[in-house]
């Protein structure tokens, strides 16, 4: 399981690999049910937890292989996704109330980039699914010289050019050459 143990933490710290399918993490099945994407390769996790104090420090790296569509040219590719990432929980004090329920505002864990956890082990999904996330690109391209398609007619101008005239009528001001303000 993607769990750390407090109590096996030792002073040099707490080494743990995981290897999961995809399907184990909800948010990348809902990712793969929109269509975002098909995760081809588990998730590999590599991390070390060490404790300071009562928080417990966690760096890692991420790796798996998703199936993406070109944003340019719509042709379908396989891509590595790697992240490092850094996380640090702490123990959620007894009878600390939820924030929403709070009178006065006040900075809690997560307004300092902690992350609460109850208990003496602390459950690793969320921060990796979210690490995957993360990790995607906001524009998938198959390529960076990707070319795209051709507004026109269609074609994939990677394959090489299409018949279709697309040179710009007389520059940036043409659109202005026709335009009627109403005066006689």
């Amino acid at each position: 399981m993607m769990r750390v143990h407090i109590e096996q933490i030792t002073e040099q710290g707490l080494a743990l690999d995981f290897e999961e399918p995809a399907q184990t993490f909800p948010a990348l099945m809902e990712l793969e049910a929109t269509g975002a994407g098909t995760f081809t390769a588990p998730v590999k996790t590599a991390l070390r937890a060490r404790l300071f104090g009562d928080m417990v420090q966690v760096k890692g790296i991420i790796s798996t292989r998703v199936r993406l569509t070109c944003a340019r040219c719509l042709k379908t590719f396989d891509a590595p996704l790697t992240s490092r990432f850094e996380v640090t929980y702490t123990q959620r004090p007894a009878g600390e109330k939820k924030a929403n329920q709070q009178e006065e505002i006040e900075l809690d864990a997560g307004d300092m980039g902690l992350i609460y956890f109850e208990g003496e082990q602390i459950n690793l999904l969320e921060a990796i699914q979210e690490q995957v996330i993360l990790a995607l690109p906001i524009k998938a391209l198959c390529s960076p010289t990707c070319k795209g398609l051709c507004p026109g007619c269609g074609a994939d101008l990677n394959q090489g050019k299409c018949s279709c005239d697309r040179r710009v009528p007389g520059g940036a001001f043409a659109a202005l050459k026709n335009l009627n303000l109403g005066k006689k």
